[in-house]
């Protein structure tokens, strides 16, 4: 096996992982941090995958590199909005959901 189809086959057991993780928790930061582990099981995926025998694609290297600052923005505004919420209602875990 070559190392890219390692890359590729451990960034689909994280994404796995991390949502089985996602959905098990109700924890908002737990959540934020399996999402995260997820996008970067993703990136994993796409670098193991854009490889050739002439070398790495650019295109999909260009949007690991994209991902990755728009990953860090959104976990940033995500904090935000957690520590507001949590400010508000003084609850660090998501209500459950009672409707059928």
């Amino acid at each position: 096996m070559s190392p890219a189809l390692w890359y590729a086959l451990v960034g689909a057991l994280l994404v796995a992982v991390a949502f089985a993780a996602f959905a098990a928790h109700t924890h908002v930061v737990r959540r934020l941090l399996a999402f995260n582990v997820m996008g970067t099981g993703s990136f994993l995926i796409l670098v193991g995958l854009a490889q050739h025998e002439r070398g790495p694609d650019p295109v999909p290297q260009a949007l690991v590199l994209t991902g990755i600052v728009v990953a860090v923005a959104s976990t940033a505004l995500a904090l935000v909005v957690f520590r507001r919420w949590f400010a508000a209602t003084g609850r660090v875990a998501l209500p459950e959901d009672d409707t059928p």
